[in-house]
């Protein structure tokens, strides 16, 4: 399964997490907002409408800049999940917790202390790392 998501960084230097359904696989944990590319659909314009459906917001797929990826295939070839991650520094709205339980905005070291599913752990570590 191929899922994008993306790393909203402010001009503060905060970046947005979402924090996931209760009632979903790994509830209540904090992790970068996106989902799953639908079969034929190119990954940036996916989370493009990924994220305006989850969080309200209008993004350029311009600016979607891809920064790592995270894979876990420990449950077989039906199961295997590939997570793209994108740094996205412009967008038009006020980000919003549309599907999840809340948004918050994070400095890095921060993020690296949240509770997260273990492929956004993976991420998180990338994204700070290039800074």
């Amino acid at each position: 399964m191929l899922v994008v998501a993306g790393a909203l960084l402010r001009a503060d230097g905060n970046w947005l997490m979402h924090q996931r359904p209760r009632s979903k696989h790994h509830g209540g944990l904090w992790e970068f907002p996106g989902g799953k590319v639908e079969a034929g659909e190119v990954p940036v314009f996916a989370l493009v409408r990924e994220l305006q459906e989850e969080l309200g917001i209008s993004i350029a797929p311009d600016q979607c800049e891809p920064v790592g990826f995270a894979q876990d295939f420990s449950g077989g070839g039906e199961k295997a999940i590939v997570i793209l991650l994108y740094r996205i520094e412009h967008w038009e709205g006020d980000p919003q917790a549309l599907e999840g339980e809340a948004v918050g905005w994070f400095t890095p070291d921060a993020v690296l202390e949240l509770d997260k599913p273990p492929l956004d752990i993976a991420l998180a570590q990338q994204l700070i790392q290039k800074g």
